[in-house]
């Protein structure tokens, strides 16, 4: 193996250790298994006083990853303000002209569907019912998107 020329001694290495610890959270507790003798239905606990004549389950801890915050870095791709505020102006314009589209298009289903349901074509409505529902929901979900635009 070759030598990388990085030394550590043991001191740097416990702190190592310490600091990776401090970083980590460990999500542990002991769980039985508990088996009724009559049913044989099994139930769990992790309460050791209701474990009496329950088998340990042995589980390795888990480890939480330490949470990360966002940091930009020097060549973070980025807009200024100007620019974003255009972007979300243009994302608006474009949501607003889907809505009113989706708006034309439940009317048509609608008109559709009446005009079948007047000929008594009964046998048939389900697949403009369904046309009516769908831009139904295209135009409730544009709403919800265009509420969320700033």
């Amino acid at each position: 193996m070759a030598d990388c020329g990085y030394r550590i001694t043991a001191p740097a290495a416990a702190l190592l250790a310490l600091m990776m610890s401090a970083l980590t959270s460990v999500a542990y507790a002991e769980i039985w298994e508990c088996v009724d003798k009559e049913s044989g239905a099994k139930r769990y606990t992790n309460i050791k006083s209701e474990a009496r004549g329950c088998r340990a389950m042995n589980f390795e801890p888990v480890v939480a990853a330490p949470r990360r915050s966002f940091q930009r870095t020097a060549n973070f791709p980025s807009v200024d303000d100007d620019t974003q505020r255009q972007r979300d102006a243009d994302r608006r314009r474009i949501l607003d002209l889907e809505l009113a589209q989706e708006e034309q298009l439940l009317s048509e289903a609608r008109k559709q569907l009446a005009e079948q349901e007047a000929a008594r074509t009964a046998g048939h409505l389900d697949s403009y019912q369904d046309a009516v529902k769908l831009h139904e929901d295209n135009i409730a979900s544009l709403k919800k998107e265009i509420g969320n635009t700033r």
